[in-house]
């Protein structure tokens, strides 16, 4: 197969490290025209020159801006233009005591994980509608379905992602725009590498540390080992393309076999 976006406008947030950096990457060396976004500037732009070093063939933008806030998210959508392929990268998550969980918390945990996709997606759902063609991809989580007990309103947050691609979806029938889920398994980024150790002995080196984790925290994955970020850019490059024009409102697993589920 070959994925060709040329001629489309990317945007994909929290895009300056892990799952979205690769997935900007992914949907760049394929010819898309891709903004990648951070909150600061700065940071943004020395990754873009950081990328287009790697490949002169990259066309990027720099889009920074806060799309967690109203003001925030309009600065990114003028810089990026008109958007054909929306990826909803940006999250957070940690481990928190279940009953610790303040209400600020829960609150910060939806306006990030969802409320920020909801915004974007209103924002720029109607023009793909209107041109015929475009791709809405939320980057979910395996945490959508197990909820893990460490991280209740980060599980939380990413099942309402689930509904909210089902439901716009269904707002985008018949149109040409597809909107998915993609449930992401544990993966390896440097923020997991953080949140590894905040589970196991620090003093460990990382292949064994990561070996501890999987084996006590998250034992039924079924490759046995936390995926990269590329192996989820992959997925994302694929349901963002024209090959992928059957798959909508659908929840799909890059997960190594974490959920233990046969129909996705």
């Amino acid at each position: 197969m070959r994925i060709d976006l040329s001629g489309r406008t990317a945007l994909v947030t929290g895009s300056t490290q892990g799952i979205g950096r690769a997935i900007a990457v992914a949907l760049a060396d394929a010819g898309a025209r891709v903004a990648i976004n951070g909150r600061t500037a700065a940071t943004v732009e020395d990754v873009v020159a950081e990328l287009r070093a790697e490949s002169d063939g990259r066309e990027l933008i720099a889009a920074s801006g806060d799309v967690t806030t109203e003001d925030g998210a309009a600065e990114v959508l003028a810089a990026t233009g008109p958007v054909d392929i929306l990826v909803n990268n940006l999250g957070v998550f940690g481990a928190e005591e279940p009953l610790e969980i303040s209400d600020a918390e829960w609150r910060r945990y939806f306006d990030v994980n969802v409320l920020a996709a909801v915004r974007l997606i209103r924002a720029t759902l109607p023009g793909m509608i209107e041109r015929g063609w475009g791709r809405v991809l939320n980057i979910a989580s395996d945490s959508a379905i197990v909820i893990p007990a460490e991280m209740i309103h980060y599980g939380m947050s990413k099942t309402a992602l689930l509904a909210v691609s089902r439901g716009f979806a269904k707002a985008a029938a018949g149109s040409g725009v597809t909107v998915n889920s993609v449930l992401a398994g544990p993966t390896h980024t440097g923020g997991v590498e953080n949140f590894v150790y905040e589970l196991v002995d620090r003093s460990l080196p990382w292949d064994e540390a990561q070996r501890e984790f999987m084996k006590e925290h998250r034992p039924q994955s079924l490759l046995q080992r936390l995926i990269e970020p590329e192996e989820i850019a992959n997925m994302v490059a694929y349901l963002a393309s024209p090959l992928a024009s059957a798959t909508t409102g659908a929840a799909v697993r890059v997960d190594g076999g974490y959920v233990d589920s046969i129909v996705p």
